[in-house]
């Protein structure tokens, strides 16, 4: 049996009190980050290939199913905005198109032909990276993409919540996070999901500050898309310039679009 699918260690969950509900899934979730830890040399040989085919002009795909499928476009999404790096190199696809991001689309995760159709519309190529993320490791969108994606040569990864899985036995870079099972059983959305969510933290991340995109602990490519952001910027430009009047510092952050562009027009 699935770790995944494993009978919860608790039992009588109505019975407990709201305290005692949140304890136990506190204490639970308490064990992800150990599990991710076991993963780490997984992770590292997988950033370090994703850093290396985006450099060379490469694309990064997020491909999954249900809760799986939305933490990739969540992930992808928010790499343009936090980075300054352009839209459509990190490309999140989830079976049953965007209208899954939003509610269940019926047995969309049971089509092993269609993660690969979805796949082609970008027109992949041996250049990009496509990681399969699925709490099962089984999901057959997945594997049918990942499969086809081998045999025409474009380099797989996979984040799963199982050991010994389908999708990572199909993947060049498998990244196997076991958190065990759910508090809930066989709900994934819950250990399983946290495990995803800060797996593709440390990979987004550590590919983009490779990339360049950081400077010292500062995200100086950001899109100045609401004043929070324009204002941490300011503060930004402020503190690596020397800058002293916000006022000056803000007209020239907006003038020139970035941190990054900015700061340079200054030391020109």
């Amino acid at each position: 049996m699935k770790t995944t699918e494993a009978d919860s260690h608790y039992t009588n969950l109505e019975q407990m009190s709201v305290l005692q509900l949140l304890t136990n899934i506190n204490t639970e979730d308490k064990t992800v980050p150990n599990a991710i830890e076991k993963a780490i040399p997984q992770l590292e040989k997988l950033v370090t290939v994703v850093v290396q085919k985006m450099q060379n002009g490469g694309r990064l795909f997020y491909i999954g199913a249900g809760t799986s499928g939305r933490l990739g476009v969540v992930d992808a999404s928010e790499c343009p905005p936090t980075y300054g790096i352009e839209q459509g190199k990190v490309i999140g696809i989830i079976a049953g198109g965007d209208e899954a991001i939003r509610k269940a689309v019926e047995f969309a995760e049971d089509d092993v032909n269609q993660g690969w159709e979805d796949l082609k519309k970008y027109t992949i190529t041996t250049h990009d990276v496509v990681l399969g993320i699925a709490a099962s490791g089984g999901t057959p969108y997945v594997v049918g993409a990942l499969q086809n994606c081998n045999i025409n040569n474009i380099t797989t990864a996979c984040i799963v919540c199982n050991a010994n899985s389908k999708i990572a036995e199909v993947s060049n870079y498998p990244v196997e996070v076991v958190v065990g099972p759910e508090f809930v059983t066989g709900s994934t959305r819950m250990k399983s999901g946290t495990a995803q969510k800060l797996v593709l933290n440390m990979l987004s991340t550590s590919v983009m500050i490779k990339l360049g995109r950081v400077k010292g602990n500062k995200m100086v490519d950001m899109q100045l898309s609401n004043n929070k952001l324009v204002n941490r910027g300011t503060q930004m430009l402020m503190k690596n310039t020397g800058i002293a009047d916000y006022d000056e510092a803000k007209a020239l952050l907006i003038k020139h679009g970035s941190v990054r562009k900015a700061t340079e027009a200054l030391n020109r």
